[in-house]
């Protein structure tokens, strides 16, 4: 399993009817909101051992499924 398909796992287990694969504005156009944000920090921590800084919970690091992974390689350093 790739990364983008552990991240996808991932993502539905936080919640199964949103389509994480094809959205490029998860948090713009309202899709994730600030309570699920935080269950997808804590899927990333959990998956990946990463720890997201405050300074990185910004709209644009969770409105797609690629801008998370990118944010998940950003963190590893």
């Amino acid at each position: 399993m790739d990364e983008m398909e552990m991240l996808l796992a991932a993502l539905a287990e936080v919640d199964e009817d949103i389509d994480f694969a094809a959205g490029t504005a998860l948090v713009d156009d309202g899709i994730v909101d600030s309570l699920m944000l935080t269950q997808i920090i804590a899927a990333l921590d959990e998956t990946f051992g990463v720890r997201i800084a405050t300074g990185d919970i910004e709209p644009e690091n969770f409105n797609s499924a690629a801008s998370m992974l990118e944010l998940v390689h950003r963190c590893r350093r």
